[in-house]
Formats: structure tokens, sequence, C-alpha cells
């Protein structure tokens, strides 16, 4: 169980830690812009290194916060996978991440389709606006409700533990840089209002 718990904790660890590329650009929109997010501060830790992607590009910035939600959200779904291998987890572990698994696939399906959905905006008619926006925030809505659910899964105290603990930290990081996501769409889609 020790060796298991090592693992998980330098899973967790290199996972959380990773940090977007090296920037030397100007990264005060993107400060700008993650002020009024629910999470600024991991905002600005995981996207002021697109700062040269964004440009000053609200679809762009948009498009990119999907795309890091989008990464986080796989990792997750690898790390998940990994852990459902171990053996000795209790029978409401192995359950439980069996059911993070299955929503953690559902939110890669959607946030793949709002990252694409985000980058053929630009071809869409303006009278098509609105639908396309509507499905990328119904996308992003229906993953971050994933992450919460997969946490709730865990909320039971007989579960306290490593595992547990590995998890959370995983899927709350998914669920907050997805919450920041979805903030920022819905603020482009607000502003883009025709």
């Amino acid at each position: 169980m020790a060796k298991i718990a090592s693992y998980l904790l330098l899973l967790c660890v290199l996972c959380i830690t990773s940090t977007a590329p090296a920037a030397s650009v100007d990264t005060s929109y993107v400060t700008t812009f993650c002020k009024s997010t629910t999470y600024p501060a991991l905002c600005m830790r995981s996207l002021s290194g697109y700062a040269r992607v964004i440009r000053r590009s609200p679809r762009q910035m948009s498009l990119v916060a999907l795309s890091v939600s989008l990464s986080r959200t796989k990792s997750a779904y690898s790390f998940l996978t990994k852990l459902n291998r171990f053996k000795n987890l209790k029978p409401k572990e192995y359950r439980a991440i069996a059911d993070c698994l299955e929503l953690m696939d559902d939110s890669v399906d959607r946030l793949s389709k709002s990252v694409q959905e985000m980058k053929n905006l630009g071809r869409v008619k303006s009278r098509d606006f609105l639908f396309h926006m509507s499905n990328v925030q119904t996308w992003a809505s229906a993953a971050l409700t994933n992450g919460n659910t997969c946490l709730d899964g865990f909320a039971d105290k007989s579960m306290n533990g490593k595992v547990k603990d590995s998890v959370t930290a995983q899927v709350a990081y998914v669920v907050q840089v997805t919450r920041n996501a979805l903030g920022l769409v819905n603020q482009f889609a607000n502003n883009n209002r025709h």
C-alpha cells in the first residue's frame, strides 16, 4: 500500500505542476481577462504561457482555455485509468474510480467538440454565431458538471485516504480550469451577441 501511495503522490505532483510553455511576450491582456474568472491566479498560471497564441483575441483566449481544460481532463483520465489497475483498492474506490473514468471520458468528448466548435467560429456566419456558441457553452458546462459529479463520488467519509486525496486533487484541478474556461467562453459570447 505504501508503494501505491508514493506512486499516487508522484503522479499528482507531476500532473498538477506541469505548466504551459514559457513565453516572453506581454501577458497584460491575459491578466485582464483572467481577473474576471473564478480562479484568476490559476487562469494566469495556465494561460499566460500562451499569450503569443492568444494575442489580443477573446476568441483565442476562450479557445486556449478550453484546450487547456481538455488537456487537463485527458491527464486526469489517464491518471484514473492507471489508478483503476491497482490491486488492494476498496470496492467503493473501484466503483467511484470507474464512475469518474466514465465521466472524464464523456468530458474529453464534450471538450473536444467545444474546442472544434470554437475553431470553426471564424468561419461561421453571424446569424449562426449564437447557435455555435450555445453548443460550446452547453458542452463545456456538461464537462464541468461531470467533474463535480466525479468529486461527489468521493465525498463519503469512508473513502478518506490517499486514493481519495489523489483523485480529488486531479479532478478538482480539472474542475477549476474548466470553470475558468467556461467563464471566458461566456464572457466572449456575451460580448459578441448580435
